[in-house]
């Protein structure tokens, strides 16, 4: 097994070779990630675990607390394991495997006991034993070598997710749940770092990274790497991250012990409700999270924060059927001040739904609003479809920052990346397409150079803002337009006319709206584009409300004329000729 796909394809013959039956194809996961995570442990702890045994036997019954004298002995891990066994010893011995292996679960440090806890491992050993499954699990994972030297956090990664999109088809977990691609997460890191790797630089530098939807943390330690290896060796990143989902954050906390990082920096809990990192503040931020999921059962929280003038929902709350916009705003909550401090960059994956869905006054449009106002979005990068495992949809990376260089202030730049891929050999679920690192290289190069061109335009802040007007128009049956001033008219008895001197009655069945943009004068916007066409018009301007959008698709659009009659008959007339010759064919 050579790479993360063959080790996936390998692991899911023996979850569908021995468990499928007592356990359905639903359940597979319940016994795979666990015990994903117990054999890379044991691969990180194999040097070390005939130490941390000896030091263990020879001071149990002498200190009240072997944390520390353990955890020196694993030479500089932050977990160990002070049982006998680890997987591959435990497959020595099948008679005594259930009594072995709890042996073998409390042998571990608090810290790992936790994330198996998260695994409810107890209760996955549980129904292994009763149906004599346990030892033949056991004994398959330790045909997997998962070493950190032969098997990178990257590879670990696509590993963990590739097997959980398998497993979520199965589930039928598909909206919301998109794994980012690493390629995707490389380019990410590139638009949150190109321009600001000045305040990155120096020793004695400590510096925040922080995913508030970190799935099995990806994204945090791409970010890390990348400033340690391209930017500064000597600087000190810490990661922070809180997850939902209790089985992909006990990936990640597992994943961010092995490398030696706080582990208690990733939390679990809802982000929205249960904020683990309430008054914190986070220099760098990315995310990929869920969209088009409900926020139904924490609405009533919600909508209480969202009544604080200081709470971090109080711009506007976007529909309850999805709440992408939410993290967003929960992540702009957690900006450092560029005041007292460098400022805080964000990236952020969204569908194209936060970007122009809900009218003027919507929850939607209100958020957009606050962002573009206080001069925050900095950029929007339009990536290719089918670029994710569980969904093929348009998909965009969003630059949010505090911290603007000066030529970037008042503007906000689009850049069309959607013809920026490859084709994979073999499709991963939805994902067909990537993205090169030539390809990133590209799309940095042209948010870095901030010119227009064929890939990229920039407008200032309020060209996406718009005013909403109330367009009314009289009843028709009893209106009439006289120059310069409206007049109502009835006809009495005699047939002579009376002039009603109070204002016109709007029909509210002609009612109309217009979006007038905020450069525009609305009085010459409506003499311009609306009385020509509804001669008895006004417009109520008690009614106005500010709206903004991003339709991003119209400001690249290009047409493309039709083709010539000539050239659609002669493909017609070629199309029939070859039908008539398959169906002599077939009658012969």
């Amino acid at each position: 097994m050579t790479n993360f796909q063959d080790k996936a394809n390998f692991i899911w013959q023996v979850a569908d070779d021995i468990l499928f039956g007592p356990f359905m194809h639903n359940e597979f996961r319940d016994v795979v990630l666990p015990f994903l995570v117990l054999r890379r442990l044991d691969c990180v702890l194999e040097n070390k675990k005939d130490a941390v045994i000896e030091i263990h036997k020879k001071f149990k019954d002498k200190l009240p607390d072997l944390s520390q004298v353990l955890l020196k002995a694993t030479g500089g891990l932050n977990f160990y394991n002070t049982s006998i066994y680890d997987l591959h010893r435990l497959s020595q011995d099948s008679n005594n495997i259930e009594l072995n292996f709890n042996n073998y679960i409390s042998g571990f440090s608090p810290n790992v006991r936790e994330i198996l806890d998260n695994f409810q491992i107890h209760k996955v050993v549980e129904k292994l034993v009763k149906n004599d499954l346990l030892f033949q699990i056991v004994d398959k994972f330790t045909e997997i070598d998962l070493h950190p030297e032969k098997v990178t956090n990257h590879e670990m990664g696509y590993l963990y997710e590739e097997l959980l999109r398998r497993f979520n088809e199965f589930i039928g977990e598909t909206a919301g749940h998109h794994f980012t691609p690493r390629e995707i997460i490389k380019l990410m890191v590139n638009l949150l770092f190109s321009e600001h790797t000045a305040e990155l630089k120096g020793k004695g530098l400590v510096r925040s990274v922080f995913d508030p939807a970190c799935g099995t943390g990806g994204m945090l330690t791409i970010a890390k790497e990348h400033i340690l290896e391209k930017i500064n060796p000597d600087i000190e990143v810490v990661m922070y991250g809180q997850e939902l989902n209790e089985q992909t954050y006990a990936i990640a906390k597992s994943d961010v012990l092995i490398m030696g990082e706080e582990a208690d920096n990733i939390r679990q809990g809802s982000s929205f409700s249960e904020d683990k990192f309430s008054g914190n503040k986070f220099n760098y931020m990315l995310s990929n999270p869920p969209f088009g999921v409900s926020w139904k059962k924490e609405q009533a929280f919600i909508e209480n924060e969202a009544k604080n003038p200081y709470g971090r929902f109080h711009s506007g709350l976007p529909r309850v059927s999805d709440g992408a916009l939410m993290f967003l705003q929960h992540m702009i909550s957690k900006m450092e001040s560029p005041d007292k401090n460098i400022g805080s960059r964000i990236a952020i994956i969204f569908n194209g739904s936060p970007l122009f869905t809900g009218d003027a006054g919507s929850g939607e449009s209100d958020i957009r609003k606050w962002i573009i106002e206080n001069d925050w979005r900095e950029a929007i990068v339009a990536l290719p479809n089918e670029m994710f495992y569980n969904t093929g949809i348009a998909t965009y990376v969003l630059i949010v920052a505090n911290n603007k260089k000066k030529s970037r202030k008042g503007k906000v730049q689009l850049i069309n990346a959607v013809d920026f891929w490859k084709q994979m050999k073999k499709s991963l679920g939805n994902k067909r397409r990537f993205i090169d690192d030539e390809q990133i290289k590209k799309i940095t190069a042209t948010y870095t150079a901030f010119k227009e061109g064929e890939f990229c335009k920039i407008f200032d802040n309020e060209y996406f803002g718009y005013t909403k007007v109330t367009v009314e128009r009289p009843l028709a049956e009893n209106t009439k337009r006289r120059k310069g001033k409206t007049h109502a008219k009835a006809v009495n008895s005699n047939k002579s006319t009376i002039e009603i001197k109070n204002s016109p009655k709007a029909d509210s069945s002609l009612r109309d709206y217009e979006k007038v943009p905020l450069k525009d004068d609305i009085g010459l916007y409506f003499k311009k584009e609306v009385l020509p066409h509804v001669p008895g018009a006004w417009m109520d301007r008690s009614k106005d409300k500010i709206g903004y959008e991003i339709n991003f698709t119209k400001y690249f659009y290009k047409y493309k004329p039709l083709r010539p009659l000539v050239e659609i008959k002669k493909d017609i007339l070629a199309l029939e000729k070859e039908t008539e010759g398959l169906l002599k064919e077939i009658l012969e």
